[in-house]
């Protein structure tokens, strides 16, 4: 994908599908990390504890062809009981959305608190 400077641009330039999935998933994350910063960071929309963009990250999501990306930066670590989260580089942990009926907000919420407060917890020490 082409490089954007805000999130809105982004979701808009998706394929319709792929749109639907990241308008529904979007206010499940924003409305889990109150207080949260979203920013475009490395070519993908993402959301840190911090004060700033790229830092204190908790989470993206990135368009693929056929599916979006929903990553945790410390999702290894999330207790999962689910198990639909996938190992991804470091300590990263992913689920694919093919379609909003891949997103459960309840269950993504709970990793969400949780990758929030590893990350937090992380920066503190």
């Amino acid at each position: 994908m082409a490089k954007f400077a805000t999130v809105d641009d982004y979701i808009a330039a998706l394929p319709e599908n792929l749109r639907e999935v990241a308008t529904t998933l979007r206010p499940i994350v924003n409305a889990a990390l109150p207080g949260s910063v979203e920013a475009m960071y490395h070519a993908s929309p993402t959301w840190s504890a911090g004060e700033a963009a790229g830092k204190k990250l908790v989470c993206l999501m990135k368009a693929y062809s056929s599916y979006v990306t929903f990553a945790l930066w410390k999702g290894q670590l999330v207790d999962d009981e689910s198990g639909r989260l996938e190992v991804s580089a470091r300590e990263m942990a992913h689920v694919k959305l093919r379609s909003v009926e891949d997103i459960d907000a309840d269950l993504f919420a709970g990793w969400l608190k949780q990758a929030r407060d590893l990350e937090i917890t992380a920066v503190a020490r």
